[in-house]
């Protein structure tokens, strides 16, 4: 396609992406000329130029990647397939098997040979952001197997196809024009591959998260999060502490709970504005000494009594409980899942032999 068929275009334009033209029915009396329906693809790419072109995206940038982007039907095959596409019912299965499959011997093994050999770099980033190494090194274990499944598919032709499917137009594009503004700061298109939902690098960012909390973690004045493992690190570093991440305390710790414990009257009272079905498994906040009081008692380490913690039970009454402070709860923006979350803090736990 020419670039310049993506020059000048009006409001109308961005609109959500245009059906075929109906051609009105010809006047048989009078010659016509048919005029061909715009393919929708084409319309909706017409679109994107548009919105990266209000956004500020450098015109040689749109014209190098917009009109040649192919539609990946395999991604929008995957976004329609998704749970949330199928459910909002929110049920679970078992946390148990779950930390089997994902937080395996292998995970553990590799994790703590990772965390040796970055010893004093994780040492010196955790004085930095004031974050857990050991959950920085839990993290990327659980994004990219420490770095070595970071996805292969290309970041503007997925979320471009996953605009044009619809389901989640608004967020895709903003991603879309977000990973144009990264190749606008030099990142080439080659780097920007990843999952098929467009998470991207060492800490699988999303193209709007790279641009605002990526971070440099060496020292060279670059943040490489696609192939710098230091700068990986320190970025997901950088997002915990944006996220509310607080210095010198755990995330949470296992705890067993009493067979007299009142349930009804530790129900949290509060809706999360986000991910509620996830909050919704939580309690209401308490001090340790508060959780002492009624007969929680830590299976292992504890927290200072004055700290705030929720309970959570994931396998219900009688199994393994986790008292949950507000560090846990940064996890959770950074995948709102509760498996997830915990996932994480028992990695992290094994990494660091706790």
């Amino acid at each position: 396609m020419s670039g310049w068929l993506f020059v000048g275009l009006s409001a109308a334009s961005m609109s959500a992406a245009p059906a075929p033209v109906q051609l009105a029915q010809a006047d048989l009396t009078t010659p016509s000329y048919a005029v061909p329906p715009m393919d929708p693809w084409y319309g909706y790419k017409l679109r994107l130029a548009a919105l990266a072109r209000q956004q500020g995206v450098r015109e040689p940038t749109i014209q190098a990647n917009v009109p040649s982007l192919t539609r990946n039907d395999r991604v929008i095959e995957l976004e329609r397939s998704e749970p949330v596409a199928r459910t909002s019912s929110g049920v679970v299965g078992a946390l148990a098997p779950y930390l089997r499959s994902h937080v395996t011997a292998s995970l553990v093994r590799r994790g703590q040979a990772n965390y040796s050999e970055h010893y004093n770099s994780l040492r010196a980033l955790e004085a930095h952001y004031g974050v857990d190494a050991s959950v920085l090194m839990a993290i990327w274990g659980l994004e990219t197997s420490y770095g070595t499944v970071t996805g292969r598919t290309d970041l503007l032709e997925a979320l471009a196809s996953l605009g044009y499917y619809g389901r989640r137009r608004n967020f895709f594009e903003a991603e879309f024009v977000a990973a144009l503004k990264l190749m606008d700061q030099g990142v080439p298109r080659w780097r920007l591959k990843g999952s098929w939902a467009g998470a991207t690098g060492y800490p699988q960012f999303m193209p709007s998260v790279a641009l605002r909390l990526r971070a440099d973690g060496d020292g060279d004045g670059y943040a490489d999060i696609w192939s710098n493992e230091l700068d990986g690190l320190a970025s997901i570093a950088m997002y915990l502490r944006d996220a509310g991440w607080k210095p010198n305390t755990s995330w949470g710790i296992a705890v067993r709970t009493p067979s007299n414990l009142n349930r009804a009257a530790i129900v949290s009272r509060t809706t999360a504005p986000r991910c509620p079905q996830v909050y919704r498994r939580h309690s209401r906040w308490l001090t340790m000494r508060e959780w002492r009081t009624l007969g929680v008692a830590p299976l292992g380490r504890s927290l200072p009594d004055g700290e705030m913690a929720s309970l959570i039970e994931p396998d219900g009454p009688d199994e393994t409980a986790y008292l949950l402070t507000g560090n846990y709860r940064a996890i959770l923006d950074y995948n709102c899942s509760n498996f997830y979350a915990l996932s994480v803090g028992v990695l992290a736990n094994a990494i660091a032999r706790r």
